[in-house]
């Protein structure tokens, strides 16, 4: 649309945890960039002292719009743009599908940072991403298995769990390498479909187009990783 706000998404030039972000914004299909700020530098000039932040233009003389927090902006695009459901108890069961994402993701660094090696810390991780996947199963096969979490089209809830797949499968894999087999065994035959419907979605087209693919990775022989 010639009359759609221009977004700026600042983030490191790195996949992470902009990722649901940048997905929203390119099957939005809105005119919109990145920066990725000298850092630490830039970093007192950011909202809170960190990133992602999303920056919309203002039109008609108005005061450009700013955003921090990852989960925030990703909520905040998926109602503008239409991925969000509006009757609210069908969003918080999407949106809850994010934080359990989130809680996952929070115990995979804290396990990947501990100095020594903590076993209850790993546990956690473990068992929370064999929740998550549990979860995501059952929830693709109650919706028809079509590859979607939700409906037949893609949803905050599809954006937002293939991008935290994709952020420790693929972006974390030079923090932790091995991974790929921590995390490949977990994963049902259902979510490996959700992944490859996500990645074929036409709606991001321009985002696979320059991002690695997720489905390659889980799809690729163990022997091979």
């Amino acid at each position: 649309m010639s009359d759609s706000p221009r977004y700026t998404l600042r983030y490191f030039d790195r996949i992470g945890v902009a990722e649901g972000s940048r997905i929203l914004l390119t099957a939005a299909g809105v005119e919109w960039k990145e920066e990725h700020p000298e850092w630490p530098q830039e970093k007192p000039n950011q909202p809170f002292g960190r990133m992602p932040v999303l920056v919309e233009k203002g039109r008609n003389g108005m005061n450009d719009f700013i955003i921090s927090e990852s989960g925030n902006i990703e909520r905040y695009l998926a109602r503008a743009f239409g991925f969000m459901p509006a009757n609210i108890q069908h969003a918080a069961l999407q949106e809850q599908l994010r934080d359990q994402a989130s809680d996952m993701f929070s115990a995979f660094i804290a396990q990947l940072v501990a100095n020594p090696r903590d076993k209850e810390k790993e546990a956690q991780f473990d068992n929370l991403l064999t929740k998550l996947v549990e979860v995501q199963t059952k929830q693709l096969i109650a919706n028809g298995n079509n590859g979607h979490l939700f409906g037949d089209q893609l949803s905050y809830a599809d954006i937002v769990s293939y991008a935290f797949y994709k952020i420790i499968v693929v972006g974390m894999v030079k923090r932790q390498a091995n991974i790929v087999e921590v995390v490949k065994p977990k994963l049902t035959p259902q979510i490996v479909k959700f992944i490859a419907v996500v990645e074929s979605d036409p709606l991001l087209s321009a985002y696979m187009a320059k991002s690695d693919s997720l489905a390659a990775v889980v799809n690729r022989p163990t022997a091979q990783l």
